[in-house]
């Protein structure tokens, strides 16, 4: 769904992004433009934090930047205004007297505000043109006065509970960091308790309630294959030093078969089932707080080092706190083998059709033609939505992912 404003009268609302289909609101980090400056499109406007990542907000639009609605630290529901576009104070004053029905002093709360949350409407900031809204929060995170993403991580990773903690020095009392080492001084009977409690955050909440949906509404059915990955370890220790790891390789091979499965490229839309024609893969990245799952667009298209290029970049990016391209892919990869397990199943990402669950290459006794050797096996677990995907098309997936890989040589180019 776009999120291009519309202007009117040549004002332009500049609007909270709908970064994903299940984003609902999202908290302004930082502005990294000023009031009265000339913006440019693709220009970066500000940092908006979603229940995921922290992402760059390019501007939709050119124009002169008239009014910030939404301050540093304010949760704003999408496609809800957050500043606006305006050659003139007066033009926007205009607009802004139209929209709220002519009375520039009305503060009835606009729709789609945050429940329990100080806001401002755009009428009542226009009465005081010089004023900036007050800092706002959502009472959801627990705290008594806000406090920023970092000030939060910080008392975590120190074992701080924030929400004992009162008025910090910030503006509108706002938690800093400096203001941590006064939870230091509290007695010592406050951090002897045999259990400690914190506020649930907002990208777990997010997590957890997409998950339960998507256990609860996909008909999940899976499939489990052993693959033969003595040639496939083979190709891995010639080209790691490319900067190659085994997940890309996996990914290649899963590439070239998505190609060739549309049903596993599709998903329901209503009645209808919607098939995309490129393949776009998901990789489930882990981070502290939680897991995102940023997508590499095209793999088809792809080389092996192009693709290892791609999967490190936003990695990288993801654990910096921007998510590619997400929200875009056809299906994703759970790798969970470099931590030594061997086999797991995975939950859907929806609206995606499938999920692969990557195990560790390890060394077993494989018997072949009666005859028992030393090899290296890898397991394999999808997990498919039953309404797009059947048994038949799930087992012919693994068959022919499972060739691709026992003869990965071929797909790479060196054998």
């Amino acid at each position: 769904m776009s999120n291009s404003p519309t202007s009117s009268a040549g004002v332009i609302p500049i609007l909270m992004p709908e970064a994903g289909n299940t984003m609902e609101e999202g908290s302004v980090l930082a502005w990294r433009v000023q009031v009265g400056a000339q913006v440019a499109v693709g220009e970066i406007l500000c940092e908006i934090e979603t229940d995921k990542a922290t992402i760059e907000y390019e501007s939709p639009a050119a124009g002169r930047l008239a009014k910030i609605v939404a301050a540093e630290g304010d949760i704003v529901a999408v496609k809800q205004p957050i500043a606006y576009f305006a050659e003139s104070d007066a033009e926007l004053s205009d607009y802004l007297a139209a929209a709220g029905g002519g009375d520039t002093n009305d503060s009835a709360e606009p729709s789609g505000a945050v429940a329990n949350q100080s806001t401002v409407t755009p009428a009542a900031v226009l009465s005081n043109p010089t004023a900036s809204p007050p800092l706002t929060f959502a009472t959801d995170r627990g705290l008594a006065f806000p406090a920023s993403p970092a000030v939060r991580r910080l008392a975590r990773e120190r074992g701080f509970d924030l929400t004992s903690f009162g008025k910090g020095s910030g503006p509108g009392g706002r938690i800093l960091t400096t203001d941590l080492d006064r939870l230091a001084a509290l007695p010592a009977a406050a951090s002897s308790a045999s259990t400690t409690r914190q506020p649930l955050s907002k990208m777990r909440r997010r997590i957890g309630e997409r998950l339960v949906s998507a256990k609860q509404s996909i008909p999940h059915f899976y499939v489990r294959t052993t693959v033969i990955a003595d040639e496939l370890w083979q190709v891995f220790q010639q080209m790691k030093g490319d900067g190659c790891t085994l997940n890309d390789l996996v990914m290649l091979a899963c590439g070239k078969t998505l190609l060739r499965f549309p049903g596993f490229r599709s998903r329901i839309e209503g009645d209808e089932i919607v098939e995309e024609t490129g393949v776009h893969i998901g990789m489930a990245v882990g981070l502290d707080e939680g897991l995102v799952v940023p997508v590499v667009r095209d793999v088809q298209q792809m080389s092996l080092v192009q693709l290892s290029v791609a999967t490190r970049q936003i990695v990288d990016n993801a654990r910096r706190g921007t998510v590619a391209n997400m929200g875009t892919g056809v299906f994703t990869i759970s790798n969970l083998g470099m931590y030594g397990v061997e086999e797991f199943s995975a939950i859907i990402n929806p609206p995606e059709a499938g999920i692969l669950a990557v195990g560790a290459v390890r060394e077993e006794v494989i018997v072949e033609n009666g005859a028992m050797r030393p090899g290296r096996v890898m397991t394999l677990t999808l997990s498919a939505d039953h309404r797009v995907v059947d048994g038949v098309m799930a087992a012919q997936f693994m068959a022919d992912l499972k060739r691709g890989l026992e003869s990965i040589g071929e797909l790479v180019g060196t054998s």
